[in-house]
């Protein structure tokens, strides 16, 4: 037996086994909580409290929820800035339903509905005009976000004081007199999550959508059509957007139009960048989304118990997102150095 054969024999370590079962780029997430925690913990006493660790879930449902439709729409190789103009028409119109209506399903159903509509005129603007999806989203931004205001009486707050409506964003399961109780809104989280995962792996929805991220012009040829993919994606981007904005009215008991929802697109973004998925498309999982989405409520949650200014924290996610993406661009640049040795000993 040559010596490549006994190294080749030779059981992986566990380490290297996780790693294959996971992910490279997950474990290395992973690693980096595990350090984020331990700084923190080590930091404050209540840290690792049940109600602290509880509230940790709840506070990342709504940038979950609008990561995991984000994740679809940057693994097609797109973009979608104005989810979180998209969420505060969602969360408007939810309470406005509430109110008149006094029915939640109806809330709920038309916070969801306004969302998908939104991603479809996202995806109207990108197929048919054939707006770059960056342009065209930044358009839409700052457009969806004055729909918003002109939706809502005066452009102020919808106040909404619905028990049933409240229990969504600030309810619990499970509570009792020394347990805190598991968050509805993170229990939301986690069945979207696990269904967009479902998706994304099984089913030839999600093949396609890598396909259409990795190689346009070779999924095209396969017979995916490209323009109704793009409508799919967006307009289900567009639904969780929605319903992360129902969950924001559930939370604060009124629709906001601005406030609880500005700055949602940044950290999903970020969410999904740092969870390996890669600018040109065709890469990234809903684990790794949702990796990253924790490390980042973990780090502003300790970063709150620490008493470190705001903007302290606004600056630490800008950073964050110029490092996921810097990452993404070197494992790209490795891959394609990589590829080019290996074409150039096969061409010998």
């Amino acid at each position: 037996m040559t010596a490549m054969d006994q190294q080749s024999a030779r059981p992986a370590s566990p380490f290297k086994r996780i790693g294959t079962y996971v992910g490279a780029e997950n474990l290395s997430l992973m690693i980096a909580l595990v350090i984020l925690i331990a700084l923190i913990a080590s930091q404050t006493e209540f840290f690792f409290s049940a109600r602290n660790v509880l509230n940790i879930g709840q506070n990342m449902a709504v940038v979950g929820v609008i990561a995991v439709g984000m994740t679809l729409v940057i693994v097609s190789a797109g973009l979608d800035i104005s989810v979180g103009s998209i969420a505060g028409c969602a969360s408007v119109v939810c309470a406005l339903l509430v109110v008149h209506t006094g029915s939640v399903g109806l809330g709920l159903a038309g916070g969801i509905a306004i969302g998908m509509v939104l991603g479809l005129v996202n995806a109207a603007i990108i197929t048919i005009l054939r707006v770059n999806p960056v342009v065209a989203t930044l358009a839409t931004y700052s457009a969806f976000r004055g729909v918003a205001f002109l939706i809502a009486p005066g452009g102020r707050p919808v106040g909404v004081l619905d028990p049933n409506l409240r229990f969504l964003g600030a309810g619990r399961l499970l509570q009792s007199d020394g347990f805190p109780g598991i968050p509805v809104a993170f229990l939301i989280l986690v069945a979207v999550a696990v269904v967009a995962h479902i998706v994304m792996r099984t089913t030839v929805f999600g093949r396609s959508l890598y396909s259409m991220g990795g190689n346009p012009a070779a999924a095209r040829l396969a017979g995916i059509a490209l323009n109704r993919m793009k409508f799919q994606i967006y307009a289900t981007s567009g639904a969780l957007a929605g319903l992360a904005g129902v969950i924001v009215t559930a939370r604060t008991s009124s629709g906001q139009p601005a406030s609880g929802t500005q700055g949602l697109e940044l950290e999903a973004i970020t969410a999904v960048f740092l969870g390996g998925a890669l600018m040109s498309g065709g890469k990234g999982t809903i684990l790794g989304t949702m990796l990253a989405v924790t490390l980042i409520a973990v780090l502003s949650n300790g970063m709150n118990l620490l008493g470190i200014a705001t903007f302290y924290q606004l600056v630490a996610k800008g950073l964050l997102l110029v490092i996921a993406v810097a990452i993404g661009q070197w494992r790209l640049a490795r891959s394609e150095r990589q590829q080019a040795r290996a074409a150039a000993r096969g061409g010998k």
